[in-house]
């Protein structure tokens, strides 16, 4: 089941208002509702894989407790060790198997061996990699001692599938999502009504910005030697909006349907195309994928509180590993690369963390330092997911020659709606820059509101696309 299909459009209202009629009963029976509306949500693509997600939850469920009971500093450890071994163990199997044996066998046959083997063909499960990165954290906060261990099972498998972040994230931290699930939750009608709002600009990023740039974008990427300079180029563009508006645009719709049962989900996305240098744009971007590898890779490392050498090392740590996340293939691990040479050069002239602020925060236009910032930090950023996008480095480098061998002299046929929605995407986020989301409008008069949420609607109505699954569900 998708955000975008009439399925889930179907689904949620039923869903919310059982839910609430429930809200007169008690906690466990609201949390148990939920657990049993989560796991039906995630085995609508395969119910074999909610056993899978049940031996996740039932082993860090199990460990927490043995951690929290040991009184040994090595003993807890090496329940960690068992969390990790499991969860990493799994992921890796399910995600990597087929990317460790295929290269493994071009390296025999690149030293002169011949080898073979018969791929298993393994299918990915839907989510994993963001399940497996929530119950880790939850095991590992357990072992620091900021978190106490569940003392309901059902709360906790309730957390670690709840239906809205589960596929996608984003990657939320017991600390924040599992307390809760341990108090019972009360309608607000302020907060169902921005979420709301929230889950409309969400629809608009991907039925209209992502979906409808997608087509452009397939095009320009299938064969790149069949295109003009112009056209790819383009289509880099247009990948960033696809990119933006796909994932940005499940977020916002899995916290404003969280929002509607009761929940606050962490930010995702904070405008990050308005970003000025590398380090500004990756704490917007994914944040809850970012923090979680600051807090439990990047400041284990020694983060930036060690020499100059182990610095660049853990940098160049931190953005390979998150390349090998997004998936099993050399593209995404030379694209951290990449994304690792551009930071380097910030970290040592010890500017990575000069721009905290929001941009133009006292006026409403940047000036012209800040704007020529943003837009090279966004073309380098676009160059850098040419990497992203491409089957194999060799047709992403094809994709960028083809670029700047300026060869043919047109545009194509450039869909003038891609070009119109993602001005209207840039500047209602640049008007809302400094809100959660780009449609947090409750406190504008209410024609003004009433006025968006109808032209949002009527350009979803007329512009999107059909139902398409999200870029993501593939990590």
């Amino acid at each position: 089941m998708i955000f975008n299909s009439v399925v889930f459009l179907i689904f949620l209202p039923i869903v919310f208002s059982i839910y609430w009629l429930l809200s007169k009963k008690s906690l466990k029976i609201q949390n148990t509702y939920l657990l049993i509306i989560s796991y039906f949500f995630y085995g609508c693509w395969d119910w074999r894989f909610l056993f899978l997600i049940a031996a996740s939850s039932l082993i860090d469920f199990w460990v927490a407790k043995k951690i929290k009971a040991s009184e040994k500093k090595n003993t807890k450890k090496a329940f960690v060790g068992i969390s990790l071994v499991m969860n990493i163990g799994l992921l890796g199997f399910f995600k990597y198997f087929n990317f460790f044996a295929d290269s493994l066998v071009d390296l025999f046959n690149l030293v002169g061996f011949h080898a073979d083997y018969t791929t298993l063909h393994i299918i990915l499960p839907v989510g994993i990699s963001f399940y497996t990165f929530q119950t880790l954290s939850y095991t590992i906060d357990v072992y620091r001692g900021k978190i106490e261990p569940s003392n309901s099972i059902v709360q906790f498998f309730a957390y670690v599938s709840f239906f809205p972040q589960l596929v996608a994230g984003p990657i939320e931290r017991a600390t924040n999502l599992l307390p809760q699930f341990q108090k019972k939750r009360t309608f607000e009608y302020d907060k169902a009504a921005d979420g709301m709002r929230q889950m409309l600009w969400g629809f608009f990023k991907k039925v209209v910005v992502a979906d409808n740039c997608a087509v452009f974008v397939d095009q320009a990427f299938a064969d790149p030697s069949m295109s003009s300079s112009g056209e790819l180029f383009v289509g880099m563009i247009f990948f960033a909006f696809q990119l933006y508006g796909d994932f940005s645009g499940y977020s916002d719709i899995a916290i404003g349907s969280a929002r509607l049962f009761g929940f606050d989900l962490k930010q995702n996305f904070a405008f990050p195309y308005f970003a000025r240098d590398i380090a500004e744009f990756y704490r917007r971007w994914h944040m809850s994928l970012t923090n979680w590898f600051k807090d439990y890779v990047y400041f284990p490392l020694g983060g930036s509180r060690v020499g100059l050498n182990k610095k660049i090392r853990n940098v160049f740590i931190i953005y390979l590993i998150s390349g090998f996340w997004h998936g099993a293939n050399w593209t995404f691990i030379f694209w951290g690369f990449l994304n690792a040479l551009y930071y380097v050069p910030l970290m040592l002239s010890k500017r990575n963390r000069r721009n905290l602020e929001i941009v133009a925060a006292n006026s409403f236009l940047p000036s012209f330092r800040q704007g020529y910032a943003i837009f090279e930090t966004f073309i380098v950023t676009c160059f850098i997911r040419v990497f992203f996008r491409a089957d194999s480095i060799e047709d992403a480098f094809l994709y960028i020659k083809r670029i700047f061998s300026f060869q043919g002299n047109t545009w194509g046929n450039l869909d003038k709606i891609s070009i119109a929605v993602i001005v209207i995407l840039l500047v209602v986020e640049w008007i809302n820059r400094k809100e959660q989301h780009g449609l947090a409008i409750g406190n504008r008069p209410v024609y003004v509101r009433w006025g968006s949420y109808m032209a949002v609607f009527l350009i979803i109505l007329f512009f999107g696309k059909s139902s398409t699954s999200f870029i993501y569900f593939q990590f």
